[in-house]
């Protein structure tokens, strides 16, 4: 994250205007999604968020449908003061990825444009003195590529994925500053 947007959201916190409206897309939850750093529910470690190094946490996913062509990232903070907010948006994502390491993105995959207005994961970062937030990490087998070019915005993102997805999956962790 650049260091300008990294001292705005130090000061502000999650809630800028560039919010996305709507629930997330819909599909079958038959994926399954997990992260070797915080548990379904839990504290995600401040090494992921704004406080720390800023970096993704470590997730995988099993139960993706016999006819996945790829796959696609979505974090969310729907607790942000001024609208649901987009953290990350990772689409492309090669069909025979099952996992991704710590701070890393696979080669073919693309980062959309987050709330922040940066191509990049930009890490849970709440407004400072709220309760903690929840960020939905949402994990989406896919029938086709999106066909969006890298840095695409989250809404032009999200219905993307409403038009290609069969599956999906989701693991919730909570931060607060």
């Amino acid at each position: 994250m650049a260091l300008a947007t990294a001292a705005l959201v130090a000061s502000a916190g999650c809630g800028g205007d560039d919010t996305v409206e709507g629930p997330p897309p819909a599909a079958p939850t038959n994926v399954t999604v997990r992260s070797p750093a915080f548990a379904d529910g839990g504290g995600i470690p401040i090494r992921f968020t704004c406080s720390g190094d800023d970096v993704s946490p470590p997730l995988a996913w099993r139960g993706a449908p016999a006819r996945t062509r790829g796959w696609a990232l979505l974090l969310e903070d729907p607790d942000a003061p001024s609208g649901t907010f987009v953290h990350w948006t990772l689409y492309d994502i090669p069909a025979a990825t099952s996992a991704l390491r710590a701070g890393t993105t696979p080669p073919g995959a693309h980062a959309g444009e987050n709330s922040f207005g940066d191509r990049a994961y930009g890490g849970p970062c709440p407004p400072s003195g709220d309760a903690p937030h929840r960020y939905v990490f949402l994990v989406y087998a896919l029938r086709s590529p999106l066909g969006l070019k890298a840095g695409a915005p989250a809404d032009a993102v999200r219905a993307a994925i409403a038009r290609h997805a069969i599956a999906r999956g989701r693991l919730v962790g909570r931060f607060g500053r």
